[in-house]
């Protein structure tokens, strides 16, 4: 039966027949046992229609626990879908359910980096902001049909920056900026950069990473 939220198309290619299914509302593609964390909207796959990124969570009850202080946090995982937008419907593209920790990890003697999703020039950020210690991202771009890691870019220092680091899985490049201004109050470091070639032998895909706090880079 073809309902107005879901509408199951058979493609046949080659003797081999995949099914796609259309939901007219996005969260519909979130399972059972999540909730919506968060969303964003822009174009990842270049065709001039704006898509949508879930940030999800778990809802474990498990998962709650008593933190250092006495307070009793959500320490259930995140993770993110990505859907394409198609006619006044939407696909899914990707979902990798567990990746992202919770809000609620435990920072030690700091609060959790803040973890944001963002798109931006046919890019998805993963971005982590970290205060006073500095930030960092991953930049994933959509080509072959899945979403692999083109960039990372890392910031050392909070108002006086240290380092910054940034590395192009593509061009296989890699620079590094390094404040050489002790007095730097901020805003006016000085910075020695160097690049450097790095070996990379493959990409990265969003949807094989098992837990961003523990992301090892392929190069």
């Amino acid at each position: 039966m073809r309902t107005l939220l879901s509408v199951s198309l058979v493609l046949v290619f080659h003797g081999l027949v995949a099914q796609t299914t259309l939901k007219t509302n996005p969260t519909a593609f979130i399972p059972a046992g999540y909730v919506l964390f968060s969303e964003t909207d822009g174009d990842l796959n270049k065709d001039g229609v704006s898509d949508k990124v879930l940030l999800v969570k778990a809802t474990d009850m498990g998962a709650f626990v008593v933190n250092d202080f006495g307070e009793r946090v959500d320490r259930n995982r995140r993770g993110i879908i990505i859907l394409f937008k198609k006619g006044n419907q939407y696909e899914l593209a990707l979902k990798n359910l567990n990746c992202f920790s919770s809000e609620n990890e435990d920072g030690g003697v700091y609060y959790a980096p803040e973890l944001s999703l963002e798109i931006g020039k046919g890019n998805l950020y993963v971005n982590y902001a970290h205060g006073r210690y500095g930030y960092w991202k991953y930049t994933f771009r959509y080509r072959n049909s899945d979403f692999y890691l083109i960039g990372y870019d890392n910031s050392e220092g909070g108002a006086v920056v240290e380092q910054e680091t940034s590395i192009n899985f593509l061009s296989k490049k890699k620079q590094m900026k390094v404040n050489v201004n002790e007095n730097a109050e901020g805003g006016d470091e000085v910075f020695e950069e160097t690049w450097t070639n790095i070996v990379v032998t493959k990409l990265m895909k969003l949807r094989e990473v098992k837990d961003f706090d523990n992301l090892e880079l392929n190069y």
